[in-house]
């Protein structure tokens, strides 16, 4: 999958192996090397495959004392001379991730202008995204305060309330071909790249730092330390957090927004 920069190898085997035999079987395809020829002339089929196979498993507040430290360290830096924070949630999935940074926001820090973008290379994760309804096991995180506070019932599921969706914008983005967006605040960007090749890596976290403003920070997930951060003007801020370091003169021109 050198194409795409996903390495296979870091799935758990029985897992993708179910995924890569059913998608095949729904191709007519005799084997994977049957389906590999085929999609080197069906972009539209190597499209379907890599949402296909990637695994999206998620939710609400996902490793609570990294929130906590978003909520008590990050944000109240980012908001030391700003009150409106730009932020952009990179492989979004089915949205728990940026519904609970808009409710961050609304209850800890109401007086604050926040906009949240949220990307996924998968178009069927992000409708699903979009509906905002949720079953009760991916709540089980998420602090009793913002669980009342913004979620209303619909059956046996969970609607996250208006205020906290009109904050968030969903869009289908490919982290490795598509323009990535400028002068960002906070990036998200949590338990995904430990699924990436080194080299997809290291173009995604350079950009990522092309990306953010100077003192921005860019959040990742709990096994995805980045290794000599400085090369991408990066410095650790915690386990969890890297700033963007302030340089004279410094700029983020030259990197395209993402357009919709």
């Amino acid at each position: 999958m050198k194409k795409s920069g996903i390495d296979l190898s870091l799935y758990k085997e029985e897992q993708m192996k179910r995924r890569i035999i059913s998608f095949y079987q729904k191709y007519g395809a005799s084997g994977f090397s049957d389906a590999s020829r085929m999609m080197e002339n069906d972009p539209e089929m190597y499209k379907f495959f890599v949402e296909h196979i990637t695994i999206n498993v998620t939710e609400f507040y996902r490793s609570p004392e990294q929130w906590k430290q978003l909520r008590n360290s990050i944000i109240p830096e980012l908001i030391l001379d700003t009150k409106k924070v730009n932020c952009w949630s990179a492989a979004c999935s089915s949205g728990e991730e940026p519904y609970s940074l808009s409710m961050v926001f609304a209850y800890n820090f109401p007086g604050i202008q926040v906009s949240i973008l949220a990307t996924d290379l998968d178009s069927a994760i992000l409708d699903q995204a979009q509906l905002a309804i949720y079953p009760q096991n991916v709540l089980r995180r998420l602090p009793l305060m913002l669980r009342e506070g913004y979620l209303l019932p619909q059956g046996m599921e969970w609607k996250v309330a208006s205020q906290i969706r009109e904050q968030v914008e969903f869009r289908k983005h490919n982290l490795l071909s598509d323009p990535f967006g400028s002068d960002h605040d906070l990036i998200l960007c949590r338990n995904v790249m430990i699924y990436f090749t080194e080299e997809a890596k290291h173009q995604i976290y350079a950009r990522f730092s092309a990306s953010l403003r100077e003192g921005g920070f860019l959040f990742v997930g709990g096994t995805e330390q980045i290794n000599n951060p400085g090369r991408y003007a990066l410095e650790a801020v915690g386990s969890f957090f890297y700033r963007k370091k302030r340089t004279p003169g410094g700029t983020n021109e030259g990197n395209p927004r993402i357009n919709g």
